[in-house]
C-alpha cells in the first residue's frame, strides 16, 4: 500500500510537522511519499484547493482534513495511537472541529497573506 501526502511547504507550521513525520517515515523504512503543493494537479486538486488542509492518498482515494491526518499517523508506529484516539466516537467530532473550523483556516489564511506579500 502507497501512501502519500500532499501538504503546504509554504506555511512553517506545516513545513515543521512534515518534515517530523517524514524523519520518522524515513527512520521507520515506511514508503511514505510527501508531495508539496507544486504536485496538486497530479492529485486532481488546485494548488488553492490543497492548501486548504492536508491531504493523504491511500488505497486509491484522497483524504482530507483529520481523516487524512488518521490515516497518516496509522501508517507510523509511534503514532497509531493516535490515530486511533482521534477515531473515538466523543474525541472524533471535536478534533475534526479543531482541524477543519480553527486551525486549517487559520493556516489558510496565513498561506494567502503570505502570497499577497510575495507579490507585491
Amino acid at each position: 500500500m502507497e501512501t502519500r501526502v500532499l501538504y503546504n511547504q509554504t506555511c512553517p507550521v506545516c513545513r515543521f510537522e512534515i518534515d517530523a513525520y517524514r524523519r520518522r517515515a524515513a527512520a521507520d523504512g515506511l514508503p511514505i511519499r510527501f508531495d508539496a503543493l507544486d504536485r496538486a494537479e497530479d492529485w486532481g486538486l488546485t494548488p488553492d484547493q490543497a492548501a486548504r488542509q492536508l491531504h493523504v492518498w491511500q488505497d486509491g482515494r484522497v483524504l482530507s482534513g483529520m481523516a487524512a491526518f488518521r490515516a497518516l499517523w496509522a501508517e507510523m508506529p509511534g503514532l497509531r495511537w493516535l490515530a486511533r484516539v482521534t477515531g473515538w466516537p466523543v474525541i472524533r467530532p471535536l478534533a475534526e472541529l479543531a482541524y477543519g473550523r480553527i486551525a486549517a483556516p487559520i493556516l489558510y489564511r496565513a498561506h494567502l497573506r503570505r502570497q499577497r506579500r510575495q507579490s507585491q
